[in-house]
């Protein structure tokens, strides 16, 4: 770690700062937090996280800026996802901290490793207005609870917060007592080294033996893939099994992408499959199950697993396998390590078959994606089908692009129609199904990737709670598509509700220019009804400097194939 600087002024409880030249707290969990590679952070400052905030800069983090806490979680969020690494947010106290709950419950459910700096009350301000009990909320939505003790232990409490994201992949929100932030620090750097990089945990050897015989007796073998096995970096090698099996290939929702390009690959298993892959995934007689809960989402409730197949499920965390479906076999372990085990333990018995995989097959899986379905297009002279305008700017973009999805009845589209070059490019964050996170997702995923296009595909209804980040994204100048699905509604509350013949009025809304609203945020934007309108994207893509937002007026009778499912799952 770099010598550490000290910043003037008060401390953030108004007390004098140390004398010049010697480090505080704040100012060494700042330059800690830094030295661990972290450059980029996101956040909202306020008195109790400001001079951390700037320790974090002067030592080589750049700062984001949002416009609101829950966001600025989701950008750190994204950040991590598209880039591999730990995302970063800073914080207030309080309410600074409570903003953030929605987004890091989603990261928390996602397994998103990000590191939360919030400010905290002194242990004695018993009567403090920012008082919470932020331990317990913390956990509460399943992240981890940590806290800068001592002006002792504040490069190691800094450092140790750090490691468990990367470690355990959840998110850490790491307590900074404003009591003990201006204090000077006894110590300014960890005093251990970082942790090494663990290896993948290794599966049993007789269990690898199992999957095997269960695998080289399958006549119909298909993978399934979640997100697991996107951490794991193990599409390789699932491919590599797959041709030595024979098997067709698909991915849960979150994992979209992790078999881009493969020729028997089906895309998304579950309310997002194409008719096709819907047809064929029950064939199978087994289901290698790699880092995926094989859920009711995954599964559409038990109906792309057939009652004959048996189900291999492997998984690093004991209860994920059979949570959700029974495993015939189960395998703790990582999905690499596994998979590669596998498919060495065939390969050694000399086991090669063509299971799935003829050239009729692969045909139909390239004749039978959902662009190619044919559908009745809903277009009218006001509102365009969502499927319409999911296909045309498919076609529009470059191959090298990143999709972020929000929540809501429009989801299913771009997850069917807009494609992506690898599962890192995928950003999904569905965990908790919580409107309006999808724009602050796609600004830290812009901001990991700035050398490509990352669309957000949002609703009117996501846009709305979100609106204030159409300004982060245009003071970023950041390379970043924001296609809104427009019904001027909440789109599933309608079509669930509706035909049961509720009065759905109150979640009905007048038509909004949401347009004007991105250009007085400082942003490009335009109106679209027909194909036509999406001329603007063209024009847009020769030079991105800034973001595009599009508010596509789509048509409001359409309701989604995939919606049926989505209620069944309560």
């Amino acid at each position: 770690m770099s010598e550490v600087e000290v910043s003037p002024a008060a401390g953030p409880d108004g007390q004098p700062r140390p004398a010049t030249g010697q480090a505080t707290v704040a100012d060494v969990v700042g330059a800690t937090i830094a030295a661990q590679g972290v450059k980029d952070a996101f956040g909202i400052l306020g008195s109790g996280n400001l001079i951390v905030t700037n320790a974090l800069v002067r030592h080589g983090a750049r700062f984001h800026h949002a416009r609101h806490e829950m966001s600025a979680t989701c950008m750190a969020d994204g950040y991590a996802r598209v880039s591999g690494g730990v995302g970063l947010v800073s914080v207030h106290q309080g309410p600074g901290l409570t903003n953030t709950m929605t987004g890091l419950a989603e990261a928390a459910k996602s397994r998103t490793p990000i590191v939360v700096l919030a400010g905290e009350t002194p242990a004695a301000a018993l009567t403090s207005n920012f008082r919470i009990d932020q331990h317990d909320l913390v956990e509460s939505v399943g992240a981890i609870a940590d806290r800068v003790h001592s002006p002792k232990t504040a490069p190691d409490d800094a450092a140790r917060a750090y490691h468990r994201a990367r470690i355990e992949r959840r998110p850490v929100v790491l307590m900074l007592p404003i009591d003990i932030q201006p204090q000077p620090a006894e110590q300014t750097e960890p005093s251990k080294p970082s942790p090494p990089e663990l290896a993948p945990p290794a599966p049993e050897p007789g269990a690898i033996r199992a999957a095997a015989d269960l695998l080289a007796s399958a006549k119909r073998p298909a993978i399934i893939a979640g997100r697991g096995a996107v951490l794991a970096d193990a599409g390789s090698v699932l491919e590599e099994l797959g041709q030595r099996i024979g098997a067709i290939l698909a991915t849960s929702a979150p994992a979209n992408g992790l078999f881009t390009g493969l020729p028997y690959a089906l895309g998304i298993s579950g309310g997002f499959a194409s008719p096709f892959a819907a047809t064929i995934l029950p064939d199978a007689d087994v289901v290698f199950v790699v880092g995926a809960s094989v859920n009711h989402w995954t599964t559409k409730h038990g109906a792309l697993i057939g009652s004959q197949a048996r189900v291999i499920q492997v998984d690093t965390e004991p209860r994920a396998i059979g949570r959700n479906r029974p495993a015939d076999l189960a395998i703790l372990g990582d999905a690499k390590a596994t998979a590669a085990a596998v498919n060495d333990h065939l390969r050694t018995r000399g086991h090669s078959s063509r299971g799935f995989r003829t050239p009729e097959l692969r045909a139909k899986i390239a004749a039978r994606a959902w662009r190619h379905e044919d559908y009745e297009d809903a277009s009218t002279e006001d509102w365009i089908d969502p499927r319409t305008v999911s296909i045309a700017l498919n076609d529009l973009l470059p191959a090298n692009r990143a999709v972020a999805v929000d929540s809501g009845h429009f989801l299913g589209y771009p997850s069917m129609y807009l494609e992506v070059p690898d599962a890192r490019a995928w950003v999904f964050p569905n965990g908790f199904q919580a409107v309006g996170l999808g724009l602050g997702n796609a600004i830290g995923a812009a901001i990991a990737q700035p050398d490509r296009p990352t669309v957000a595909a949002i609703g009117d209804g996501g846009a709305f709670m979100a609106l204030a980040e159409l300004e982060t994204a245009a003071r970023l100048k950041l390379m970043l598509l924001v296609v809104i699905y427009d019904d001027a509604a909440y789109g599933a509350e309608v079509h669930h509700f509706a035909p049961m013949g509720h009065d759905v009025s109150l979640v009905r809304f007048p038509d909004a220019d949401l347009a004007a609203l991105a250009r007085a945020a400082g942003a490009k934007a335009a109106t679209v009804r027909r194909t036509d309108d999406l001329a603007c994207v063209e024009e847009w893509l020769v030079n991105p400097h800034g973001p595009l937002v599009l508010d596509v007026k789509v048509n409001p009778t359409i309701c989604a194939e995939w919606l049926e499912e989505a209620f069944r799952a309560g």
